[in-house]
């Protein structure tokens, strides 16, 4: 049986992934017990997992150390990695947006200063809307930017919400949804193209069933 390299995204979302993966035929029920290994295989279900950052999920898979893994598709936009997009797992959802404080006005005479991890999205965002802006990247805190006069507004990913109300700062615009991705390494898809092609086919149609 052909073995497949999944990189699982550490957290409540691989956690989630992972009962996917479980309820479409791939359990591995080593990956349950407790402790610090980072490496689970079942030869049987022909699966080997492994935990990592939810950020460096695509590298891995980019660069064939991951067959197949699962990866936001903030990441996908923002990072491009050179994988094919396969599924969306519906899982995950978030949005990206735009957010600044309450009485926050746009003034077009000036360049908007934004703050953002997501520099990319952001500055294609902007671009096709004509408008001039300065981004300052930033890796965490992002809400700080506008209510300490760093940035006019910021562009992050929104789940609830709550983040945003407890520092009396506001959605402006929605740029687009947000949700997990599953994806493969090119070469991989090649070479296992039945084994992925039958993973995919397992996970879309338990997808239907629970829509």
């Amino acid at each position: 049986m052909t073995m497949l390299n999944v990189a699982l995204p550490k957290g409540r979302l691989g956690d989630k992934v992972y009962e996917l993966f479980s309820k479409a035929g791939y359990e591995c029920p080593s990956i349950l017990e407790p402790g610090r290994k980072l490496i689970f295989e079942n030869e049987e279900t022909g699966v080997r997992y492994f935990w990592v950052k939810p950020s460096d999920v695509a590298i891995y898979v980019e660069r064939g150390a991951a067959d197949i893994g699962v990866a936001g598709k903030d990441i996908l936009l923002e990072y491009e990695p050179e994988v094919f997009e396969l599924l969306d797992l519906k899982l995950g959802k978030c949005r990206m947006c735009v957010a600044a404080k309450r009485d926050f006005r746009d003034h077009h005479t000036k360049t908007l200063r934004v703050a953002t991890k997501f520099s990319k999205i952001a500055a294609d965002y902007y671009r096709s809307k004509g408008r001039d802006i300065d981004i300052i990247h930033l890796n965490g805190s992002i809400e700080l930017a506008p209510i300490l006069g760093l940035s006019d507004v910021i562009v992050d990913i929104v789940e609830t919400g709550t983040t945003l109300r407890e520092n009396d700062l506001i959605v402006y615009d929605t740029i687009l949804p947000i949700s997990a991705r599953l994806i493969s390494n090119k070469a991989s898809y090649q070479f296992k193209s039945e084994a992925i092609r039958a993973l995919q086919k397992n996970l879309a149609a338990l997808l239907e069933e629970e829509t």
